[in-house]
Formats: structure tokens, sequence, C-alpha cells
């Protein structure tokens, strides 16, 4: 009964976004492969590393952000895999590239309550976080990868 009350919901939604939802969910899907290789062979697809873009943000592309990170952070809840911080930063960066616009994929490490190491994944564009964010602060940058525009 819950599977039939969100098909209907989605059905019902505005064509442009239903879209978003579908790229969204298809990009879960290819970054969850790519988690899955070795971190050297997928470094090079997430930029320059160690790089940042810029903090400045043109004002047409907010919505657009704003968009991405919902596309990605609702669909995520709705894939058959585990769509996790690093798969969902993946998949907004692939998104936001796709749109002409940068983003930076930062990694961070921590310890958890008790003392083991934890990771997480968070992607920014402009001033704004698009994934991710709601933990960022409990982690150190280990590392970072700028996805800039080529026009």
């Amino acid at each position: 009964m819950k599977l039939f009350r969100m098909v209907r919901l989605f059905l019902l939604i505005d064509k442009d976004v239903k879209l978003l939802l579908i790229e969204a969910f298809f990009l879960l899907g290819w970054a969850r492969i790519i988690k899955n290789r070795s971190f050297s062979k997928v470094a090079p697809l997430l930029g320059e590393y160690m790089s940042e873009t810029t903090i400045n943000v043109d004002e047409s592309e907010k919505q657009i952000l704003m968009k991405v990170s919902e596309a990605v952070n609702l669909m995520s809840r709705y894939t058959f895999w585990e769509s996790m911080c690093l798969v969902k930063a993946i998949a907004a960066m692939k998104m936001l590239e796709r749109r002409h616009i940068e983003s930076t994929i930062y990694l961070g490490t921590s310890k958890d309550k008790n003392g083991e190491l934890i990771a997480h994944a968070w992607l920014r564009s402009g001033p704004f976080y698009i994934t991710g964010a709601e933990v960022m602060n409990k982690f150190v940058v280990v590392s970072k990868f700028a996805k800039k525009v080529r026009v």
C-alpha cells in the first residue's frame, strides 16, 4: 500500500521535478558503483585534488542548487542500495557538473564515541552545502576535490 501511495504521489508532481528526481536516482546508482572501485581510480573523477572552488555563487544558480540538494537527499532514502554521504556527494556533484556549476567535495574523519575512526563526505557549491552539512562540523577535512566548470 505504501508503494502504491508513493507511486501515485510521484505521478502527481511537476514534470521538471520528476525528471530531476529520476536523474538523482540514476546518478545515485552510478555513484554507488563508483564508490565500490578503488579510490585511486575514483579520485580523478572527483576533480582537482586539494583544491576548492570559489565561495561566490551566481544568483541565478541558487534555485538549481536547492533543487539538486533536495532531489539527491530525497531520492537517497528510496534507493535499493545504500546511498550514504559519499554516494550523495558524488551524485550531486555530477548533477551540478551537468549544469556547468562548480562544486567541492570534502572528505573528513573523526572518531565515534568508542574511539573508532569514522569518515564523512559533503559537497559545497558557492556558499551552500548541497549534501552532508548536518554533521560536517564534527569532522576534520583530510581531503578535498574541486570540480571546476569547463566552458
